[in-house]
């Protein structure tokens, strides 16, 4: 808290100021440490800290799923990663860009308006050039793609839109689809160009050959789901979905799943010598097990069932009879093999 100095107090510093006692440096007011943030009305935040960490999230979904499809179409090591996220105005973006370049006008319904996916020129041709049997080094000379390289990049542009469509999946059931491709930034006006973008950069490697790929978002298209842009709803619709559709496919996909059933009549403890004595026809005893008692079937690694020996035509077979849970040791002694037949 500041101290307020008294009238005498003050008379006192201006006489010793005045008779050159003090210098008057050394009364100036501290310096004001507050830190000021410069904001600028010309292009205000549209997007919160928390909507950008989350548009990060599912890109980082989208960039590992890219990852995976382009390393298996290419048979090459792809790697695909997010590298910034930042909101920007569209002509920043434009001017961004490299021209020639490849630019993929996307349509986003079922949300209004396009998009833009940028793919560098050195990525654009160590792609082609892999797909029509190269090394992948590409090009070093930039020139606008022909008929066949474009339509081998509206291919190419198909697949990643399709992984696009899984990571947003839980926030929107997005159905993006390829309008064109350009090569000249100035042709693809698709917002005013003061107007804010949200801009996903993609650092992408292909083989030995590094670019990025940028993925611009005009805010205008964005806004009808701004509000599910957050940590808690991406959170608990990702738990939603956990529960009830993912369950339910994990559920399916284990009852394919094969595991061994095996019976067993018992078991006992023998030294290594006398097992490489036995021969045909010896016997060995089951102390633990007498005749008539029902066999143990496992599950894997798991004790389940109880179970009886029979025959099924010319072949052994073995009849559930309970779940061992539902037995306690007296009823596993007086437990009766004439309770049942056998299938």
């Amino acid at each position: 808290m500041t101290e307020v100095l008294s009238q005498e107090e003050i008379d006192q510093l201006l006489t010793a100021i005045n008779a050159g006692e003090a210098e008057p440096e050394a009364f100036r007011p501290v310096a004001d440490t507050r830190k000021i943030k410069i904001y600028d009305f010309k292009r205000p935040d549209k997007f919160s800290k928390d909507q950008i960490r989350t548009v990060s999230i599912m890109h980082e979904s989208f960039a590992r799923l890219t990852t995976t499809s382009l390393s298996a179409q290419l048979r090459s090591m792809v790697h695909v990663h997010v590298a910034s996220v930042d909101q920007l105005t569209y002509e920043e973006f434009i001017r961004s860009i490299p021209t020639p370049t490849t630019l993929a006008i996307i349509n986003m319904d079922p949300l209004k308006g396009n998009a833009i996916l940028e793919i560098d020129p050195a990525i654009t041709f160590s792609i082609i050039d892999r797909l029509f049997g190269g090394t992948g080094e590409g090009t070093k000379s930039q020139h606008e793609l022909t008929d066949i390289e474009q339509s081998v990049m509206e291919g190419i542009v198909v697949r990643i839109l399709g992984n696009m469509r899984e990571a947003w999946a839980q926030v929107i059931d997005l159905r993006p689809r390829l309008g064109q491709i350009d090569t000249n930034p100035q042709f693809a006006q698709i917002v005013a160009p003061t107007e804010m973008v949200v801009l996903v950069t993609l650092e992408t490697k292909v083989g030995d050959v590094e670019g990025m790929m940028n993925f611009c978002i005009p805010y205008l298209t964005i806004e009808p789901i701004i509000g599910k842009l957050s940590a808690q709803f991406w959170y608990s619709s990702v738990r939603r979905n956990t529960t009830a559709e993912n369950l339910n496919l994990l559920k399916d996909k284990l009852a394919t799943v094969d595991v061994n059933v095996v019976a067993e009549i018992g078991k006992i403890q023998i030294p290594v010598r006398d097992v490489l004595s036995l021969r045909i026809g010896d016997i060995i005893q089951l102390y633990s097990v007498r005749v008539g008692d029902p066999f143990s079937l496992s599950v894997g690694n798991k004790r389940k069932f109880l179970c009886r020996p029979g025959v099924i035509g010319k072949k052994m077979a073995v009849q559930v009879i309970k779940k061992t849970a539902e037995f306690n040791q007296n009823e596993f002694e007086e437990f009766s093999p004439e309770g049942g037949d056998l299938l």
